[in-house]
């Protein structure tokens, strides 16, 4: 088996190209990424001699082509970041668009066995009671969510039209080690280690499922092997926390001062609360190994014991 996985050096995606290093290790493993700002060849140190890394462009045909033939296809690689898409969206149309459109050109040609769409939840928009199911209507808010949508249903047209195997999966706010910091999460964390003001978009109370970036890698395995093509899944952890007490707990965790809370303007598009059903990945037998509480000591410990990793990337932004 060949594994093909784009966006292999972000954040998501090398957590999970060490998930099918352990868990397929007589497999070939190919890592596709553009090495954009938030992916990084330093993410895949200790795997580096087990796969074959090539330094590529997901909407540049002849780069997804140095691949040669896969029999599976995980696609990670994406623009992300919200507030990024209300800057600057060609990118994401490009990336998030296009891009998908050339790997599944490319995966329908080769008839590929899986061909796993990486998405979330942010494709259904915000909801204020409840949870949303796969057939529910999207809604996507922001030049980042509705380029994720525009992916997916590019992808589920390649099923119908084509009969390619896609599977995708939409899951909720990752978190854990090597996340680039301009997501809240580490965000937080470094600002709160520095001693400098933690910045919170209008009250803080906005709500997310916050999952474990394992959690997440397995859950996405589990679609890989047990889902039936054509179908959505939702990953979630049921974590549903308002972004002021995510930030209480990180300063407590690290025995620092509320008063180091700062709340800064509401950001343009900003949804209120994403919450998910999952029901459905449930029955494939797939379930969340770590409760909120470990994951997140897990998270700070790591950025404490890994500042080589980000103390470069914040000195390159200043």
């Amino acid at each position: 088996m060949k594994f093909l996985i784009t966006g292999g050096a972000g954040f998501i995606g090398s957590n999970f190209v060490r998930l099918i290093v352990k868990n397929y290790p007589k497999d070939e493993i190919v890592v596709l990424d553009k090495l954009t700002y938030a992916g990084r060849l330093e993410n895949l140190e200790d795997v580096r001699e087990k796969i074959t890394f090539i330094h590529g462009d997901i909407c540049k045909p002849e780069d997804v082509k140095k691949a040669g033939l896969c029999d599976v296809i995980f696609n990670f690689a994406a623009e992300t970041h919200v507030d990024r898409s209300i800057a600057d969206p060609d990118i994401f149309i490009k990336t998030d668009v296009l891009g998908t459109c050339t790997l599944l050109n490319y995966a329908q040609k080769h008839d590929v066995s899986r061909f796993v769409q990486v998405s979330t939840d942010e494709v259904y928009g915000s909801i204020q009671q409840g949870s949303f199911h796969e057939d529910n209507t999207l809604d996507p808010s922001s030049p980042y969510s509705a380029s994720k949508a525009a992916g997916e249903h590019l992808a589920r047209s390649y099923y119908k039209t084509y009969g390619l195997p896609v599977l995708i999966t939409r899951s909720s706010n990752n978190f854990g080690p090597y996340q680039y910091p301009e997501k809240l999460i580490p965000v937080l964390i470094l600002k709160a280690i520095a001693d400098q003001p933690l910045p919170m978009y209008g009250t803080g109370l906005n709500i997310r499922d916050w999952l474990y970036v394992d959690d997440n890698c397995t859950g996405i395995d589990t679609v890989y092997s047990h889902g039936t093509p054509g179908e959505i899944y939702n990953i979630g952890a049921g974590n549903e926390k308002t972004n002021l007490e995510i930030a209480k707990l990180i300063l407590k965790k690290l025995q620092k001062n509320e008063n180091l809370i700062s709340f800064v303007q509401e950001r343009a598009g900003h949804d209120f609360r994403y919450s998910i059903a999952t029901d459905k990945i449930k029955k494939l037998g797939w379930h969340t190994s770590h409760s909120f509480e470990d994951a997140l000591e897990r998270t700070i410990a790591w950025y404490l014991s890994n500042s080589w990793w980000w103390k470069q990337l914040i000195a390159s932004r200043k």
